[in-house]
């Protein structure tokens, strides 16, 4: 199990959330600005343990915009979080790709 309160993470955590500017980036995708708290795992930390760390799958998200990306309740991705994982190749930084 992913250790979500460790020193390491809260400073990975931070580094995201400021590399993304505190903005959820799925509502930027659709022209809204929202805070993002939330700093999510495209590839589950469980399933892909060898890319928990990486930066490309991390994404800073809105407390409400996490609730409907995985289900709170069994941590499954929905179907949206599907969707952003099916658009995010392993490996290739997305905010790079950004215009």
């Amino acid at each position: 199990m992913f250790d979500y309160y460790g020193i390491k993470w809260k400073r990975k955590r931070e580094k995201i959330l400021r590399l993304d500017g505190y903005k959820c980036q799925i509502a930027k995708r659709y022209g809204r600005t929202e805070e993002a708290v939330v700093v999510h795992h495209i590839y589950p930390a469980d399933e892909y343990p060898e890319w928990a760390w990486c930066d490309w799958n991390l994404i800073s998200v809105s407390l409400a915009t996490h609730n409907q990306l995985e289900n709170r309740k069994t941590g499954e991705l929905t179907q949206m979080g599907l969707d952003l994982q099916r658009r995010t190749v392993p490996g290739v930084d997305w905010r790079k790709k950004r215009g």
